[in-house]
């Protein structure tokens, strides 16, 4: 294993500060190192795994596509791409999809068709578009959205950054309303912050956030990157407000844990801003993805794994607020997106994280202060008591020190 690790180490940049464990094989909740220890996977890789590794149904049609057709480039129509798209919109409420393959991807097309749209619809200035962000917000890792990130570690030394964005606090529908102005484009906001802290808003937010919008003629567009496609116990997070937002970015689960896939979703006439030659990816919508894609989206419809989430979320919130330790500020989350906040005078997020390794659970930590748990959605209720027993005893370990 340290072999491994040193070579990592030795040839590949230094962007990751990974837990100290390598692991060479996965089958639903479960992930296994290069000694044979077998580990609950409690982070399915931000959301990415929430069908479970290696999903039977899934390694399937990834077989059968590849040995058929793989890619082609949006140059030419595929048979697998129009059923992806029509299911995908069909079970999110929207009206059409623009296909890409990372999470940024999506978020960065969605930030081209609402400036497109309010110069071409609502008739803003042109380059004088406004889209209004969060405080705390993740929304992916390139040059313009770490512009108007508001963590210094993601914009330190990357800058100049493109202008045209602004900053509120998250979870106060007051202030959207106060920093729209006539050029204001859009808000972009996720419905639950994930890399944030899991931070949840006030129950009713995004549904008085889509109000004001409706009346400012603004976009509505909610990142669901890791909070869609059931994690937080329904399709999307943003119908627990029962709110459609005007555009939805979804990736991660979309790829069945096997494949880069995501998708700008919206209304008719958001998505009509784009026009052959205004926006591409070799790779989006390519056979290969779309199938594994539809299937992903199938597998979640037909093995109830959304209403999984509801119910088993629930019961890992609750065992988690029953813990008794100093250690912990507080507990928050929605379905199967959980985070515990540390004190970190008592110890880190990190710290935990790797004495959880020791007994068996991969976790990560965010802002050295929560511990994130959003194990795949195939979870069962035995195993989600295994990982309470676990952080109960490192917790009581920590505290005797």
């Amino acid at each position: 294993m340290t072999g491994i690790i040193d070579l990592e180490q030795r040839y590949c940049a230094h962007n990751y500060h990974a837990l100290p464990v390598v692991l060479t094989r996965g089958e639903g909740v479960y992930v296994w190192d290069t000694e044979g220890r077998r580990y609950i996977d409690m982070m399915s890789a931000y959301s990415a795994v929430s069908h479970g590794h290696c999903h039977p149904r899934l390694v399937k049609v990834l077989g059968e596509q590849a040995r058929t057709l793989g890619i082609v480039s949006r140059a030419f129509h595929s048979d697998q791409l129009g059923p992806f798209v029509a299911r995908a919109c069909e079970l999110t409420g929207m009206d059409m999809a623009l296909p890409m393959n990372t999470g940024a991807e999506a978020v960065e097309t969605a930030l081209k068709a609402a400036r497109k749209w309010a110069y071409t619809v609502k008739g803003v200035a042109e380059n004088q578009a406004e889209i209004i962000v969060c405080e705390q917000n993740f929304h992916g890792r390139t040059i313009s959205i770490v512009g108007f990130s508001s963590e210094t570690s993601y914009r330190a030394g990357f800058g100049p950054f493109p202008p045209g964005f602004k900053r509120i606090p998250f979870g106060d529908a007051a202030a959207l309303e106060a920093a729209i102005s006539g050029n204001t484009a859009a808000f972009l906001v996720e419905p639950i912050q994930g890399e944030g802290g899991i931070n949840v808003p006030p129950a009713g937010y995004l549904a008085e956030c889509a109000d004001i919008c409706k009346r400012h003629n603004v976009l509505l567009f909610c990142d669901e990157i890791q909070t869609g496609l059931g994690r937080t116990g329904a399709w999307l997070a943003s119908h627990h407000d029962d709110v459609q937002p005007d555009g939805v970015m979804l990736g991660k689960a979309l790829g069945g844990g096997l494949l880069p896939v995501s998708l700008f979703l919206a209304r008719q006439d958001v998505m009509n801003v784009f026009q052959p030659g205004d926006h591409g990816s070799t790779f989006g919508g390519n056979p290969l993805a779309a199938r594994v894609a539809l299937e992903a989206l199938n597998v979640l419809v037909e093995e109830h794994l959304i209403e999984a989430a509801a119910d088993k979320g629930a019961y890992l919130l609750a065992g988690l607020r029953k813990l008794r330790s100093p250690l912990i500020r507080s507990v928050r989350g929605k379905g199967l997106l959980t985070g515990i906040e540390i004190d970190e005078r008592r110890t880190s997020g990190r710290s935990v994280c790797e004495r959880l390794l020791e007994k068996g659970i991969l976790s990560k930590d965010t802002h050295e202060t929560v511990v994130r748990l959003a194990p795949p959605l195939v979870i069962s209720k035995s195993q989600i008591d295994e990982v309470l027993g676990q952080i109960e005893a490192v917790f009581h370990r920590i505290e005797g020190e």
